[in-house]
């Protein structure tokens, strides 16, 4: 071998060896692995950069883990005067070659621990010449390794995800199982195939909000990562910030995607929709490009198992069940036109299109409910636009029952704490203006996730704005209030200050464990000192009810 290559090889397969000794004394240490993790190390990037000011004068810098295009976690290491004698013919022909067979017989060997490496392995090495790079990759497989995962999986889809409960996977499976399901070295990437295990963990963990969420997050996270780096790449460029934008490449430099890959990367795009609707929309006006007619579709006129449009001398309205969208425009403001738009969504949601839609609104009027957190967004404006008129209630009524649905999300704004379950505006809207709908804002409260939204927090400061503080409606205000967030704070100006008020209160809390009481006492008086205060303060018969309902929560 030539003396350059030969000392550039020692140098690098020194530094390497320094590093996997450090990285597999910490791989030893780790005691919880997963039935479906092979191994830790996949990637090895090996490379030469040069020196800003002189050639010569740069590094040798060694990757062990595939390093993001805006980050630089490399080993970096000085090379000697060798690296002058170095030409792309040697590094081609000599040093790259010797680089690979120590790799790949290092990545066969038992050396180092058995979770050391995973099943496959990439190695690259780059070199900066003065005006060009010069760059290379292997990529080894162990296919003893591979076939043992692949029989692991297996038997892990019979016995974890098949298996009636209560038997589930453990909860550090999940992510692993999820980026199973898109290797094509383990599985067939087929909708039929995958789309019926991710929904059958998602039915077995429905149980548990956490850990169902998290496993929606694994499945669309290795869902995407499959679009991203197994499809996209072999027909687009990445181009725009942190390239995470996408541009077709030259016809003579991509080939035609074959269907049943196409397809499955239509089923990712739906899959990955509810929880990235953005992502969504881009995968399909991606597949539009690469000519497929069911994108185009999907993108104009949704599934096709909707009624997608609807016109009339009052409305305009169009609705795309795959991008989960509904637009309607307001001709005439008036009531019959609202009452329309109503039966039209009414019309959807009973034949199931998606309750987490998002509504684009044209319309001249401009009404909000009177509740801070609520975003000002065209599915608020339309029900507050709608509710000024009672004789449409019980339209709306309907609706929100159509609509409401526990651990949803309406799609009208991005996740965040203005985030609100489907039917809220709705149910909002109807227990503001009318009575006769305090019990459907019951129902609402008792189904509204309380640790995953907070706009239901100033909810009962609108409702006593509204109606004030009666007998007849404690009820309503107790329920407002145990259906807030922990984050919810005292209600200011309330005042429960009559005998019969502080009856309804004490008829309500009752019946309710301890920990409900010391909600509602928090949240109507502040805790229990402030109550204790409030007491001391007032006379009889008042004081005496008040320290009855005290002594509820004391």
């Amino acid at each position: 071998m030539n003396q350059a290559a030969e000392a550039f090889l020692n140098e690098v397969w020194t530094s390497i060896q320094e590093i996997y000794q450090k990285e597999n004394q910490r791989i030893k240490e780790i005691k919880d692995w997963s039935l479906l993790q092979a191994g830790v190390k996949d990637y090895l990037r090996v490379a030469w950069r040069k020196g800003k000011l002189n050639w010569a004068n740069g590094k040798i810098h060694v990757d062990v883990h595939e390093p993001f295009s805006w980050s630089d976690d490399s080993y970096k290491y000085d090379a000697g005067s060798y690296i002058e004698e170095l030409t792309e013919e040697i590094l081609m022909q000599e040093f790259f070659p010797a680089l690979c067979d120590r790799m790949e017989s290092l990545f066969h060997s038992a050396d180092y621990d058995s979770h050391f490496f995973n099943y496959h392995f990439e190695l690259v090495f780059e070199f900066e010449w003065k005006q060009s790079m010069q760059c290379h990759s292997r990529h080894f497989i162990n296919e003893r390794k591979r076939e043992s995962l692949k029989q692991v999986l297996d038997q892990f889809i019979e016995t974890k995800i098949k298996a009636e409960l209560p038997v589930r996977p453990k909860e550090r499976d999940d992510f692993f199982f999820a980026h199973c399901l898109v290797n094509p070295d383990l599985m067939e990437q087929k909708q039929e195939l995958i789309e019926p295990l991710i929904q059958r963990l998602s039915e077995k963990l429905r149980s548990n909000k956490e850990r169902s969420d998290s496993w929606t997050y694994h499945s669309a996270l290795a869902l995407k990562g499959w679009a991203d780096e197994r499809f996209l790449v072999k027909f687009f460029d990445r181009t725009g910030h942190y390239g995470l934008d996408w541009v077709l490449k030259p016809e003579q430099e991509r080939q035609e995607p074959k269907a049943e890959e196409l397809d499955f990367f239509l089923y990712v795009a739906l899959a990955i929709g509810n929880k990235e609707p953005d992502t969504r929309k881009k995968f399909l006006d991606l597949a539009v490009q690469l000519g497929s007619k069911r994108a185009t579709d999907y993108v104009k006129r949704g599934s096709g198992r909707f009624e997608n449009e609807y016109k009339s001398s009052l409305i305009q309205a169009k609705a795309n069940d795959v991008l989960q969208a509904i637009d309607i425009r307001i001709v005439t403001e008036e009531e019959a036109a609202y009452g329309e738009a109503i039966d039209f969504i009414n019309g959807l949601l009973r034949e199931g299109f998606p309750k987490g839609y998002k509504l684009k609104l044209k319309s001249s009027e401009k009404h909000y409910l009177p509740v801070k957190k609520l975003a000002k967004s065209g599915l608020h404006q339309f029900f507050a636009n709608a509710s000024r008129y009672p004789a449409l209630y019980p339209k709306i009524a309907e609706y929100a029952e159509l609509a409401m649905e526990e651990f949803a999300w309406y799609g009208d704004v991005e996740p965040s704490e203005k985030s609100v379950m489907p039917g809220t505006y709705a149910v909002l809207a109807l227990g503001l203006s009318s009575s006769d709908y305090f019990p459907l804002f019951r129902r609402y409260m008792e189904l509204v996730d309380t640790e995953h939204q907070s706009a239901q927090d100033d909810f009962a400061l609108a409702f006593m704005e509204a109606h004030g503080v009666t007998v007849e409606n404690i009820p309503v205000l107790v329920s407002l209030v145990l259906g807030s967030s922990d984050s919810a704070k005292p209600l200011k100006n309330i005042s429960i200050d009559r005998a019969e008020l502080v009856d309804a209160l004490i008829e309500e809390l009752a019946a309710m464990e301890d920990y409900h009481r010391e909600s509602v006492i928090y949240r109507l008086f502040g805790g229990n000192k402030k109550l204790a205060q409030v007491v001391k303060k007032k006379s009889s018969p008042l004081k005496d009810k008040l320290a009855q309902l005290l002594a509820l929560v004391e």
